[in-house]
């Protein structure tokens, strides 16, 4: 099941190419060359790596750094150098590594506790951005 965030970006660019397709005045969106302002954009990371566990949608950050969604997604992209949801998974993959390292934790917890729906999609993200599933990088 794809998060909040994914869909949403997804919607929006859909409907920005949409508009640029049909609409009968042309629609002009400003560039920004740098990105986010350091404040704002160490906002945004903090507010993603704080609440990995949970649906973040985009909307809540944008509204908490006070520009449209859309926006947020062209100037995210351009400080980080990848799409908010493409960072918001990295960095559930990175939380994941953590608690793999406690046995405690079943990976389905761990899945739980890093914001995936269940031990099938942490596996799948893990083992294309890691090389490996949870398992056997437990093993290790």
């Amino acid at each position: 099941m794809p998060s909040a965030l994914f869909g949403e970006s997804a919607a929006t660019m859909l409907l920005v190419r949409l508009l640029q397709a049909y609409a009968t005045r042309k629609l002009v969106i400003r560039t920004y060359g740098d990105g986010l302002a350091k404040n704002k954009l160490q906002l945004a990371v903090d507010y993603i790596n704080s609440h990995l566990d949970q649906d973040i949608k985009l909307t809540d950050i944008a509204e908490l750094l006070g520009v449209s969604h859309y926006y947020f997604c062209r100037l995210f992209k351009q400080s980080i150098g990848t799409t908010p949801h493409q960072y918001l998974i990295q960095q559930r993959i990175e939380r994941a590594k953590i608690l793999l390292k406690n046995r405690k934790l079943s990976i389905a917890e761990v899945a739980l506790e890093c914001g995936f729906t269940d031990q099938s999609h942490l596996t799948k993200h893990f083992k294309r951005i890691v090389g490996l599933t949870p398992k056997a990088m437990r093993s290790q």
